[in-house]
């Protein structure tokens, strides 16, 4: 048994058991991963996939067993390696984030210029991705930390904190009739085509709770992924938008008007997360100190203890 045959076998449920995917993802040919498949079955046994012909269908019942083992062994490994270099390579090394575009363009910008000063030997990857790809890449070990309003929050295997609350503000061309309301309300609004967020993005259920409680149902003529592509289209005269409010900034979104939306919709919390049992550097601490200073070290390792307790 050994390391490449264990990533062979992740790879291959990851890669839902196509082996020609499996080799691209593993830099080898289908033929090796093959072969190493059914030399640890031989060497343990048992019978780890379902086959018809040459194909695998699926994992067996011990196969499902072993890949717990798998994971484990494997994210030990990793832990291993990033342990050494902690103490070897203080200052340099790979940090990814995994976070959404509202995160990466309104409020990571400062924390990543603060942390590219304190540490410049570090290579920070953003991966920008929607809520569930994020879980995702958590879980999977492809990123270090996770930044999202949803999805985050009580996900097996991840330990997420609260990171900091905004509001949604709704935006409208200069001198539409909604900028000389004194009292924004949800009828109003609805009496104008929306144009918001994708349904999972960036607190859209909070929207969708507010109409729903109010009785209406909203005219959502079009829906994005990220506030510019919103304000594009509300400056066309597509709708009204709603969009979150640190989204908008008046000297940059010059022929817009933000109207206080606190009243109608609830506050949304992003969240900040991590992988339970996965080995973060120290420079990783200090990235997500820089984002909420609350949030230092012996607490995070403090939970993670307590989730390992449970």
């Amino acid at each position: 048994m050994n390391f490449q045959q264990l990533r062979i076998v992740r790879e291959t449920v990851r890669q839902g058991f196509n082996l020609t995917e499996v080799a691209n993802a593993l830099y080898t040919s289908q033929s090796g991963v093959s072969k190493h498949l059914k030399d640890l079955e031989e060497e343990l046994g048992i019978e780890l996939f379902h086959r018809k012909g040459k194909r695998l269908l699926g994992l067996t019942e011990p196969g499902r067993e072993l890949l717990s083992v798998v994971e484990r062994m494997l994210l030990d490994a990793h832990n291993i390696r990033q342990l050494a270099d902690e103490f070897s390579k203080r200052d340099q090394g790979r940090l990814v984030v995994a976070t959404t575009h509202t995160q990466a363009r309104y409020v990571l910008p400062p924390v990543v210029a603060r942390f590219k000063a304190a540490y410049p030997r570090v290579q920070l990857v953003l991966h920008q991705a929607s809520p569930a790809e994020i879980v995702q890449q958590l879980l999977s070990g492809e990123a270090d930390i996770g930044i999202a309003t949803e999805s985050l929050d009580g996900v097996s295997g991840l330990i997420s904190f609260p990171y900091y609350s905004w509001q949604h503000t709704v935006i409208v061309p200069e001198g539409h009739s909604l900028a000389d309301d004194p009292a924004l309300s949800l009828p109003a609004l609805a009496r104008f085509p929306v144009v918001t967020y994708h349904e999972g993005f960036t607190g859209r259920t909070r929207i969708d709770e507010a109409f729903a409680a109010a009785g209406l149902h909203p005219d959502v003529v079009m829906t994005a992924l990220d506030a510019d592509v919103i304000k594009t289209y509300v400056e066309l005269g597509l709708g009204v938008g709603i969009i979150a409010a640190m989204a908008f900034s008046p000297a940059r979104d010059k022929g817009l008007v933000a109207l206080d939306a606190m009243h109608l919709f609830a506050p949304n919390t992003t969240r900040l997360a991590v992988r339970n049992g996965h080995y973060l550097r120290g420079f990783a601490y200090r990235f997500i100190e820089l984002c909420a200073p609350a949030l230092e070290e012996e607490i995070i390792r403090g939970e993670v203890r307590k989730a390992v307790g449970e």
